[in-house]
C-alpha cells in the first residue's frame, strides 16, 4: 500500500512526513496547472517552468514564447498571461512556452526533492489518477495556494484526487489534511462551479479570468493530458 499526504500551503511542504519513493502533485487550479493542461492539450510541445521574472526575460531575449503573471497581472514583456484560453492560438502548436507565475512555478522549485513532479487540475483528474496509480509510489499533493495562505480551490481538488486514489484500493492515508480535503470535496462536488465561486482567489481574479475560462477550470475530465516534469520541461505523459 502507498501513502497519500496533502500539504495545504508551500510553507508546510518542508514538514511533510513522506520522504522517499514519492510523486509530488502540484495543484494551482486558478490558474497555472489548469493552463498547462490546456496548453499541452492544444498541441504546445512542452512548458518550461521558471521561478523568477528575470529568468523569464532572458528566455524572451533568446526568442522563446513567454507566459508570465505576477499578482494576476501580465508583465509588459510577456507574450501572454496564464489563463487557459491564452494558450489556444494556432501558431503556438509545436512550440515550447516558458511559464512563470506567482504561486505555481515557485512550487515546482520547492518540490525538486520528489521522484516525479506532475500537475493536477479538475480538467485532468481521472487521467492523472490512473497515471499515479500505475506508478506505484507514495503521493504528496502540494497545494500552491495563494502567497502561502490556505486556499479553497486547490484544497478541494486535493480532496477529489485523494478520494480517487483511495478508491483504487492501493493507497492509504493517515494525514488529517487529506481527510479534511475529502470533506471539502464532498461539499463541493455537487456544484463545483458555484462552490468555488465563493473562493477569495476566484473573486480576486474575476476581472482577469473570463467566465468561459472559469467554466473550463471547474469542468471535470475534459482532457487526458498528464503534465510530467522531464529534464526541466512539462510534457504530456499520455502523448
Amino acid at each position: 500500500m502507498y501513502t497519500i499526504e496533502v500539504s495545504f500551503s508551500p510553507v508546510l511542504y518542508d514538514y511533510k512526513l513522506t520522504r522517499d519513493n514519492f510523486i509530488t502533485v502540484i495543484v494551482d487550479i486558478l490558474r497555472a496547472t489548469t493552463s498547462v493542461c490546456a496548453a499541452l492539450e492544444h498541441g504546445v510541445s512542452s512548458v518550461i517552468p521558471v521561478a523568477g521574472v528575470e529568468i523569464a526575460k532572458k528566455y524572451k531575449k533568446r526568442g522563446f514564447l513567454v507566459a508570465c503573471e505576477r499578482d494576476g497581472k501580465v508583465p509588459d514583456f510577456a507574450d501572454m498571461g496564464n489563463s487557459p484560453s491564452d494558450f489556444l492560438k494556432e501558431d503556438y502548436k509545436g512550440k515550447e512556452i516558458v511559464f512563470s507565475t506567482t504561486n505555481g512555478t515557485q512550487s515546482v522549485q520547492k518540490a525538486r526533492d520528489s521522484d516525479l513532479i506532475v500537475l493536477g487540475s479538475f480538467v485532468n483528474l481521472s487521467s492523472l489518477s490512473e497515471w499515479i496509480i500505475s506508478r506505484e509510489k507514495n503521493v504528496v499533493i502540494f497545494c500552491a495556494a495563494w502567497k502561502n495562505l490556505f486556499n479553497l480551490e486547490d484544497s478541494v481538488f486535493a480532496g477529489a484526487l485523494t478520494e480517487k486514489l483511495l478508491d483504487s484500493g492501493k493507497f492509504v492515508t493517515q494525514c488529517d489534511s487529506a481527510r479534511a480535503a475529502i470533506d471539502l470535496w464532498d461539499h463541493a462536488k455537487t456544484d463545483l462551479f458555484c462552490y468555488l465561486s465563493k473562493s477569495s482567489h476566484r473573486n480576486r481574479l474575476k476581472h482577469l479570468v473570463s467566465d468561459s475560462d472559469y467554466q473550463y477550470t471547474v469542468t471535470l475530465d475534459s482532457t487526458t493530458v498528464v503534465p510530467v516534469l522531464i529534464e526541466g520541461h512539462f510534457e504530456n505523459a499520455n502523448h
